[in-house]
């Protein structure tokens, strides 16, 4: 078993320490200062007013520095996005010119194979009595009595045309006699012509051409009755039947069945 060496004396420690202070010479304390501080620094870099300075940064120099790296970032950001490459649309090439050839004029003559446009013949009515220029009138499909006294050269001063519908439309052979009665029509006639819209029999009335006047010599027809089918023959045109009489308003079943046997189509 080894045994432990006796622990040192303090008093033996303490008088050792001294003997080697003694042996090593004393520095001044500028030296002892210097080792401290790892350098020398002459005194005449720094003014008077700095020395003993000590810089530090506050919340506030904190924030104004992070307020102006923020700023530049952003304008950093901004120039790197504007200075990136974008495609630029090709604008399309103007659309060439090309002289054609010129335009021929459309030949009236039909062509081989083709079936020829047929024009619609032109409609000649009579246009006689109370006129400035009576005789026979040419005018185009679809016209109307208006039209018919216009190219007659108009009514007499005077003349009454209530006898007349105005806008009923013409058709071909048919004669407009202006300002005459019911009894002066007849007369008016030349010997063995009969007018179209005229009864062809005292007791036949044809419903497309007949006048205010030859409707009124109707059975239980009035003023009022023979405007009403005047009426519905411009707004629906000529009657196809003679049933469809029954639609005029004010004919019923029994005025139907007395006046089929005196009107025709």
């Amino acid at each position: 078993m080894s045994r432990r060496p006796p622990a040192p004396d303090p008093a033996d420690r303490q008088r050792s320490l001294a003997r080697l202070r003694a042996a090593v010479p004393a520095r001044p304390a500028d030296e002892r200062e210097e080792q401290v501080r790892g350098g020398w620094i002459p005194d005449p870099v720094l003014p008077d007013r700095l020395r003993g300075t000590r810089w530090t940064l506050t919340p506030r120099h904190v924030a104004v520095i992070s307020l102006v790296l923020l700023i530049g970032l952003l304008w950093a950001g901004c120039s790197v996005l504007r200075s990136r490459p974008h495609q630029v649309p090709n604008p399309q090439p103007p659309a060439t010119l090309t002289t054609g050839s010129p335009v021929a004029a459309p030949s009236t003559q039909p062509s081989p194979g083709s079936s020829p446009t047929s024009t619609p013949p032109a409609i000649v009515v009579h246009v006689a009595g109370k006129v400035r220029k009576p005789g026979l009138i040419r005018t185009h499909p679809g016209a109307r009595v208006a039209d018919a006294l216009t190219a007659a050269g108009g009514p007499l001063p005077g003349t009454d045309l209530t006898t007349l519908n105005l806008a009923r439309p013409l058709t071909d052979g048919e004669q407009i006699l202006v300002g005459l009665t019911a009894s002066s029509q007849s007369n008016a006639l030349p010997p063995g012509t009969t007018q179209p819209g005229a009864p062809t029999s005292p007791t036949q009335v044809d419903l497309n051409t007949a006048t205010l006047a030859q409707l009124e010599t109707l059975p239980g027809v009035g003023p009022v009755l023979a405007q009403r089918i005047l009426d519905y023959r411009t707004q629906n045109g000529p009657f196809t039947t003679i049933d469809q009489l029954q639609e005029v308003p004010g004919v019923g079943q029994k005025k139907f069945d007395s006046l089929k046997p005196h009107v025709r189509i």
